[in-house]
């Protein structure tokens, strides 16, 4: 079997191991979404929650509410119009402004997802984790193990099951 170099390296990859973990939470998320056959991308879902917490805002604005680029926020506001979840229309006070809100379709969506899909993930998310105690390296291989022995999507069933 071949080393886990960044693992075994410990604190000099840290960010590629938190990239590594990122990147299997999310496609783990995805495969729930894709179930649920909700047709949207699991890092689309900030996006919609910000703009349901907040109201209607500018692309600058959701670039800074989920912590990304500009140019990577446009790219996703795009992708989500052109699935009718968002609309964009000028600001009432500032028509050079360009505001960002739900259309009916993404409020269902959000509205659907917090009660079913959200919840399931936040539940698996705080199974996976629930164990955690100690050092954060020893708590990312935690995670990571539990990820690779009980996907998110299996953790939601497997609860279920046991209750």
């Amino acid at each position: 079997m071949v080393e886990d170099v960044v693992r075994t390296l410990g604190f000099l990859c840290m960010g590629s191991r938190l990239r590594r973990i990122g990147e299997r939470l999310q496609s783990d998320t995805q495969q729930v979404i894709d179930e649920a056959g909700l047709g949207i991308q699991a890092g689309q879902y900030p996006f919609l929650a910000a703009i349901d917490r907040s109201g209607p805002l500018t692309i600058g604005e959701l670039a800074q509410a989920v912590g990304i680029t500009q140019p990577g926020a446009t790219r996703t506001i795009g992708q989500l119009l052109e699935l009718g979840f968002v609309d964009m229309q000028p600001a009432p006070d500032d028509q050079r402004r360009r505001l960002v809100s739900l259309t009916g379709k993404g409020q269902d969506l959000v509205d659907h997802s917090k009660m079913v899909i959200w919840p399931r993930i936040a539940a698996a998310v705080a199974d996976l984790c629930g164990d955690l105690d100690g050092p954060i390296l020893q708590q990312l291989a935690a995670i990571e193990d539990g990820l690779a022995a009980v996907p998110l999507a299996r953790r939601h069933a497997a609860k279920e099951e046991e209750a």
